[in-house]
């Protein structure tokens, strides 16, 4: 392809060989499983060993600035430091989302709303300045550090908007990934009549994040929760070591490298009439995924939210009105309950945390083991005190409790079992 003049008058700056690899279907595979293993081994760091939500975001924040230094120095893709960095991104984004929603108390749909805003500006000052967004441009430094700031801004969208709609719609972690998996398809199918292709990867690329992110928990999430019962350990080695024979095979074969350099390659057929009529294709995407929104939010469901946080899903339930959570549950178990919960209670007052989280702990055994028998009389109200037991959990086993936090649980769990 021929420069033109006005190209050709631009500020020379160091061209490298392309830092991305090739949009192939081995990109889209990797990107899924990059997402899911790194969330999963997010939830590990953060819930099993108990370093917290803030604290997991700090660590991975250094360990982004470690890998993104990597792959900037280099002057060429490497598969190995390219996808690392791709998953400590999505980690790093995700962790942003969750802090605003669990730590904040960010709404959902004003997180989504912000991030939405902010990934349009990222876009609008990178097309400004080097007049492309294509995935295949990205040979300067200023190019590609404009693409790894849109990469962290759709994790942390794809987070928000994935979290929102299933706090809309209550839909399980099978049913989740319908959603995304169908809207991606629609793209696919955009972009062979015609559509623009850069808006088409983007558009995909925000929405595996929700995909990997759902998969992950079907098949990590137990049965109970409407999960395949694999276990977030289980799933992130299954994910890993695809990962890995993934990169391995990509870094022998060389089949995602991309061989020109150029902003178009010779190969592109662009067709401004088309893509103006497929405009209108993605808008009635939007506005059919829409309605499908607004009809599920409107349907009775007992789980209306599930975003990721220290103690798992967070579940929000509709109980009739005038219905107690404890509606139909005997009232020597609800005694039970409401007695640990005073103990631990008075011990967080007392300030006496070990105290608080040894007694708490009681609980959680005790509810595991009454779950066969409460649940199944009175489903929505075993629901809305399952979800207020995890939030008192999480409050007492974090990082560094606050007390403030804790009696806060503890009192509204405590109301909803009087």
């Amino acid at each position: 392809m021929t420069e033109t003049p006005r190209a050709a008058a631009v500020k020379p700056v160091r061209v490298m060989l392309s830092k991305v690899p090739e949009v192939t279907v081995w990109f889209w595979v990797i990107k899924i499983l990059c997402t899911t293993v790194g969330e999963s081994f997010a939830d590990w760091i953060n819930m099993t060993l108990g370093f917290g939500l803030v604290t997991t975001a700090l660590i991975f924040t250094v360990v982004l600035v470690g890998v993104l230094w990597w792959q900037l120095s280099l002057k060429r893709y490497v598969p190995f430091a390219y996808w690392l960095t791709v998953v400590v991104v999505s980690v790093t984004g995700t962790l942003y989302t969750d802090i605003l929603t669990d730590v904040w108390g960010v709404p959902l749909a004003l997180s989504t709303s912000v991030f939405a805003a902010l990934l349009v500006v990222v876009f609008g000052v990178w097309f400004v300045r080097e007049r492309t967004l294509s995935i295949h441009s990205i040979v300067t430094t200023p190019r590609e550090l404009f693409y790894w700031l849109a990469v962290l801004v759709t994790f942390a969208l794809g987070t928000a908007s994935g979290d929102w709609i299933l706090e809309l719609t209550g839909w399980g972690p099978g049913t989740s990934v319908l959603l995304p998996a169908g809207l991606i398809i629609a793209i696919v199918v955009g972009w062979r009549l015609g559509a623009n292709a850069v808006l088409s990867f983007w558009l995909a690329y925000i929405l595996t994040r929700p995909l990997g992110a759902n998969l992950g928990d079907w098949l990590g999430f137990p049965t109970d929760q409407q999960g395949l019962g694999l276990g977030v350990a289980l799933t992130s080695v299954i994910f890993l070591t695809a990962i890995l024979a993934t990169v391995v095979y990509l870094s022998i074969t060389r089949a995602d490298v991309i061989e020109r350099t150029d902003d178009h390659p010779a190969t592109a057929t662009v067709n401004p009439g088309r893509e103006k009529v497929m405009l209108g294709y993605h808008a009635v995407i939007v506005a059919v995924t829409g309605a499908v929104l607004v009809w599920a939010a409107g349907q009775p469901h007992t789980t209306a939210a599930a975003s990721e946080n220290e103690s798992g899903p967070t579940v929000t339930v509709t109980l009739p009105p005038h219905q107690s959570a404890t509606a139909n549950f005997p009232p020597a178990e609800v005694a039970k309950f409401r007695t640990i919960v005073e103990d631990t209670l008075a011990a967080v007052q007392a300030g006496d945390q070990s105290g608080a989280t040894d007694r708490i702990k009681d609980l959680e055994t005790a509810w595991d083991e009454g779950q066969s028998t409460l649940q199944p009389l009175n489903d929505a109200g075993w629901t809305v005190l399952d979800g207020q037991i995890d939030s008192a959990l999480s409050a007492a086993r974090a990082s560094q409790p606050d007390s403030a936090t804790e009696t806060q649980t503890l009192t509204t769990l405590l109301t909803s079992l009087k």
